[in-house]
């Protein structure tokens, strides 16, 4: 029986592989004594490249070696022959795998300190378990946390060679920006319309999404108290020691009432103009200094 050709066995092994195939890996392929050369190895994958050329698939690199994968312009079609819908993983679970990769190592409290909001033991032990992140040790304080990075398994399943291959922060912020004037304009963050409801597929996005909007609202609560207290100074008179909840103040007359708020418009405009005087006093002086510099040249 004649050998095939190497382009051929590489084909076949990566075809019923499943897995990607490093070149140590497929020198293993073939008898001791007869395994061809790295580079022997690394042409014959050049060529079964070109033979794929305009096909359904094509021989990709990524971390762990050479994988047999179905183009993305198929995908979709391919995708059609299982009925189960891809499994959605929560915006919480996206942004922690994103923080590991671009920031690691990294530990659950470096990620919260990020984002916020508290990291669920299920999303880090989602990770865990999709091989995506491993612990690659213990911070050295206080309840010696353990750190967080990415495997091989997380850039062979997003089709990376290595973590350079990720695109940078700058080009994600560019992307995030085109995306959302292209849809509602340059105004967009500001005409973006509050969601009526929300869609959650799993109880931990849900608790997510809680604690997100509990810490977005403490600024705008304290902010409105602080607005009550502003009115409530205007509206009622001032009284000695402490006014208990619920207790009647006497409210200030009317005239009492548009006199402070001509007063406090007043001191506005005063802070306005003190502002814009000492802005052009600024202008001034560095123009003089300027004009000095001229005369002594």
């Amino acid at each position: 029986m004649s050998t095939p050709p190497l382009k051929n066995i590489l084909e076949a092994a990566m075809m019923a592989a499943g897995a990607p195939l490093s070149v140590e890996r497929m020198k293993t392929l073939f008898a001791e004594g007869m395994e061809p050369t790295s580079s022997e190895l690394l042409d014959a994958i050049v060529e079964l490249r070109k033979d794929l050329l305009g096909r359904g698939i094509e021989v990709s690199e990524v971390a762990s070696g050479f994988r047999l994968q179905v183009r993305s312009d198929a995908a979709p079609f391919v995708a059609r022959l299982w009925e189960e819908k891809p499994q959605r993983y929560t915006r919480a679970l996206l942004e922690t795998l994103a923080l590991i990769a671009y920031r690691q190592p990294v530990t659950r409290g470096d990620i919260e300190d990020v984002r916020g909001v508290v990291v669920s033991s299920s999303t880090i032990r989602t990770l865990l378990e999709r091989d995506w992140v491993r612990v690659v040790g213990h911070r050295d304080v206080p309840g010696r946390p353990a750190m967080y990075a990415t495997t091989k398994e997380f850039l062979d399943y997003f089709g990376l060679q290595s973590l350079e291959d990720l695109p940078s922060l700058m080009e994600i912020r560019e992307l995030e920006d085109t995306s959302r004037r292209l849809e509602l304009g340059d105004d967009a963050e500001a005409r973006r319309p509050t969601p009526d409801r929300y869609d959650f597929t799993s109880d931990e996005e849900r608790e997510e999404r809680g604690a997100e909007v509990l810490s977005q609202t403490e600024d705008d609560l304290a902010a409105a108290s602080a607005l009550v207290d502003k009115v409530e100074d205007n509206v009622f008179e001032p009284v000695e020691g402490k006014v208990g909840k619920g207790e009647p103040r006497k409210v200030r007359d009317l005239g009492q009432i548009l006199q402070r708020l001509e007063e406090q418009h007043s001191t506005a405009e005063e802070t306005a103009v003190d502002h814009g005087e000492t802005q052009r006093s600024g202008e001034h002086d560095d123009a003089t200094a300027q004009e000095k510099e001229s005369d002594n040249e």
